[in-house]
């Protein structure tokens, strides 16, 4: 049937407002995927950052052998100051060494330049053979002595004893153990230092003196360490010791009653002794 004027413009806005709202709709619809697709970068940019991160973060757990090599050195720094210790400990050292220097001087009888009147024979391989002249050529033997066997002596030359007991004739002094018979010897102690130790030994018979320089009220210690105890003398010949000196004794202290010489004495009258004994004073 032929449609009229009228119902073909209601047709034609019918189909107008149809194509508006499709345009529309497309329009919206094209828009709509759009406004994920920003969300969509933003959530995969974002949660990417940690993941990124991830990396850095093993590539730093790789990182403790930098770290301890760091730390090494401040581990060396803080031991450098034990070198810086040493100096510490050093003064010690020195102090060790100046202690050193007040160990106890050792005073010992000279065993020549002097008188011997009697020796002991010590041949190593014995008997020593008595000679007639001192010397090995041109001398007959004359007898012969067995180790320990004491001789009285009276003459020394070149090396060589002339002896009159037990028998007549010539030994050869390095086969004898021999002292002086007298010594006067001075006791001085080391620098900073306040002790001595007196060791010797007499030979037969015999007198054997120190002298020491004490000063009014200091202390003096003497202690015995071997053989004879000696007979502490003042200046005057009066006796340190007392009256009940026997020789025996092991240890005495007093106070220095005068500024003098005192003098520590030791006499043989037969076979001798082996002595040592040690004096401080402080």
């Amino acid at each position: 049937m032929p449609f009229t004027s009228t119902q073909i413009i209601v047709v034609g806005l019918a189909g107008l407002a149809t194509a508006v709202g499709v345009a529309s709709a497309t329009i919206q619809y094209s828009r709509s995927p759009q406004s994920p697709n920003p969300t969509i970068t933003e959530s995969v940019t974002s949660p990417r950052n940690p993941i990124v991160l991830a990396p850095t973060n093993n590539g730093e757990s790789k990182q403790p052998e930098p770290l301890q090599a760091t730390i090494s050195p401040i581990e060396s720094e803080e031991s450098a100051p034990q070198p810086a210790k040493t100096p510490v400990v050093e003064p010690s050292l020195i102090t060790g060494v100046s202690e050193s220097k007040n160990e106890p001087v050792v005073i010992t009888p000279p065993n020549s330049g002097c008188r011997i009147i009697q020796a002991v024979v010590n041949d190593p391989n014995p008997p020593l053979n008595v000679r007639s002249h001192p010397r090995v050529a041109d001398s007959k033997i004359v007898g012969t002595l067995k180790n320990n066997s004491f001789v009285t002596i009276v003459e020394e030359q070149n090396g060589w004893f002339r002896i009159t007991d037990p028998v007549s004739g010539w030994i050869a002094k390095n086969r004898t153990e021999s002292s002086c018979a007298k010594v006067t010897q001075e006791i001085n102690f080391l620098s900073g230092g306040d002790e001595a130790i007196v060791k010797g030994r007499i030979i037969g018979g015999g007198s054997h003196s120190y002298r020491i320089y004490a000063a009014k009220g200091q202390t003096m210690t003497v202690k015995n360490r071997q053989g004879v105890f000696p007979l502490i003398m003042t200046h005057n010949g009066k006796s340190l010791t007392g009256d009940n000196y026997t020789g025996n004794e092991t240890e005495w202290t007093g106070k220095i009653p005068v500024t003098g010489n005192y003098t520590f004495e030791l006499d043989s009258n037969f076979r001798g002794f082996e002595y040592e004994f040690l004096v401080k004073l402080r």
